[in-house]
């Protein structure tokens, strides 16, 4: 624990809190990417250490949260098929698709697997001939060279009942919707330490340099938010506005060269619908054509998608930073964790669970 306890020091904590207030003269806005920055949040109470000019967003940086309820009913689909094993880590089981969810589909009878990792996936195929092993995809960069590995490891074994539902996204296009969108309020971020050790992060110059929106990939731990913070905010004060590496301990500017290669061999860029968002031009990864034969979404066509249910949830407006998750009227009443209405409260890195778990709202 000695290189984790050294970024929670509570000197160190006070320190930085201190220096931020020391250089904070006016209002600013400031978004944490990632779903695992907004849990260290409102753990270790940093909100509450911040000068009162410093207003944090919450981004839609969950990939549980962010997986569109089409997909996750394509999921349910396939889970019902006869002889099917449908694969996908826990924290997916739980996310409600239109009427009901992976779980749900589990007790009732259907083969759903919780893996620990995507290349388990291939060894059930293995072990399974007679049956269609589907791995349920999801995740940001971070996630997507494991399940690009499957899908490779597969083609080479020559597995013919293997596939893949690929919900994959990624950060940048998500970062520059947001600075597009009407109304932004964001004037600077906290990227995402461990997508970043994945891609580098040369691709956020430009975004920091058109958009005039100061960029610093950041750690997940107390010490590295608020370092994160001050260097965001110290930019802003300047009026500088440059990508910055607060995260040097497992970040460097290229990012991992190795992985990228499997990336580029597996997937191709596409379009992508995010949950509550909606779609967002090239901001996820689908199978490149040699590998289009694993492509599950073509294995197990849905005739029609379900309609939509509206059910009051607002994580949408939760996922793009316009609310907090205590301004959804069915917070901590009818959403909860053991009854969740939508993904923010299901996901490990959610902006409502973790507002749920820390946070005095939960009280109300």
């Amino acid at each position: 624990m000695k290189y984790v306890d050294e970024y929670r020091q509570p000197h160190l904590v006070r320190n930085l809190s201190e220096a931020l207030h020391k250089i904070t003269t006016k209002p600013w806005t400031i978004m944490e990417v990632c779903g695992g920055q907004t849990h260290s949040i409102m753990k270790y109470g940093l909100h509450e250490l911040l000068p009162k000019k410093i207003r944090l967003i919450h981004g839609p940086g969950c990939p549980v949260c962010v997986t569109p309820i089409h997909l996750i009913d394509h999921a349910l689909h396939i889970a019902a098929e006869p002889n099917t094993i449908l694969c996908s880590f826990g924290d997916m089981l739980r996310v409600p698709g239109t009427h009901t969810d992976l779980l749900t589909m589990k007790a009732r009878g259907s083969d759903v697997r919780i893996i620990h990792s995507p290349l388990e996936t291939v060894k059930i195929a293995e072990k399974n001939p007679n049956k269609q092993v589907v791995l349920f995809a999801v995740g940001f960069e971070t996630t997507a060279p494991a399940n690009a590995m499957a899908v490779y490891q597969a083609k080479q074994l020559g597995l013919k009942n293997f596939s893949l539902l690929a919900s994959h996204v990624l950060v940048p296009p998500a970062l520059q919707f947001i600075l597009q969108s009407p109304g932004n309020e964001v004037q600077g971020f906290l990227a995402a330490g461990h997508v970043c050790t994945i891609t580098g992060y040369s691709q956020y110059h430009a975004l920091a340099s058109n958009y005039q929106t100061p960029i610093v990939v950041t750690g997940f731990e107390p010490v590295d938010i608020l370092q994160g913070l001050y260097l965001c905010v110290q930019q802003l004060e300047n009026n500088e506005y440059c990508v910055m590496n607060q995260y040097a301990r497992s970040v460097k500017e290229p990012g991992n060269v190795h992985t990228q290669n499997i990336l580029q061999i597996v997937f191709k860029t596409v379009d992508r619908q995010w949950r509550g968002i909606g779609v967002i031009a090239s901001s996820g990864l689908g199978l490149q054509d040699e590998y289009a034969g694993y492509d599950a979404a073509t294995r197990f066509p849905i005739e029609k998608p379900l309609l939509f249910i509206d059910n009051g949830c607002i994580s949408g407006l939760v996922l793009q930073g316009k609310k907090k998750p205590g301004e959804c009227p069915l917070f901590g009443k009818q959403c909860t964790p053991e009854n969740p209405l939508g993904a923010p409260m299901v996901s490990t890195e959610g902006a409502c669970s973790a507002y749920y778990q820390y946070s005095k709202l939960k009280l109300a």
